[in-house]
């Protein structure tokens, strides 16, 4: 039989211990996100696996706000985070400081998931587009790769908060 872990069990760190800890060289970047609940999901996932920084580009909603935290849990503590007026703005300054720029995208030559070699010491930033558009043209034409999740069913695209998680999950395990 199982049995929850309690709170304490859980060894989880403080929002302080939580800001100062060494966190993965990963920079996930919102382009022009439209739902709250994602943006606050985006800010739960990126806690969850220790991504160092989140950019929010163009009109991706930002903290304070009642919806962002209603789903964030808090993570908007923890996460360092920015605002960027455009997505090609986070990613030249995410360029300057030496992140590689990998599109989370179905495109033409992109890398199924399950085949992209990620050196954990290389920094990457990843970019997930609009819940309608996907990443914009422009971040695409910049991007150094692309990663795809295979997808077999009818539907031809997963949700935001979804496919961080599944992204994340597979580079950081």
């Amino acid at each position: 039989m199982f049995r929850k872990k309690t709170m304490e069990e859980l060894n989880r760190l403080s929002n302080e211990e939580a800001q100062q800890a060494d966190k993965h060289p990963i920079i996930v970047i919102l382009d022009d996100i439209r739902s709250m609940h994602n943006v606050g999901a985006a800010f739960r996932t990126s806690d969850a696996f220790f991504v160092h920084s989140l950019y929010l580009c163009g009109y991706t909603p930002q903290p304070p706000h009642r919806d962002i935290h209603k789903t964030a849990l808090g993570a908007t503590e923890t996460v360092n985070w920015q605002h960027f007026e455009t997505t090609l703005q986070a990613v030249e300054q995410a360029k300057t400081d030496g992140y590689k720029i990998v599109a989370i995208e179905q495109a033409h030559d992109s890398i199924p998931l399950n085949e992209y070699k990620w050196d954990r010491q290389e920094k990457i930033a990843l970019v997930f587009g609009n819940e309608v558009t996907g990443v914009s043209d422009e971040v695409m034409q910049v991007a150094d790769a692309c990663i795809e999740i295979p997808q077999y069913g009818a539907k031809h695209s997963i949700n935001i908060s979804v496919c961080m998680g599944v992204v994340l999950w597979e580079l950081v395990r």
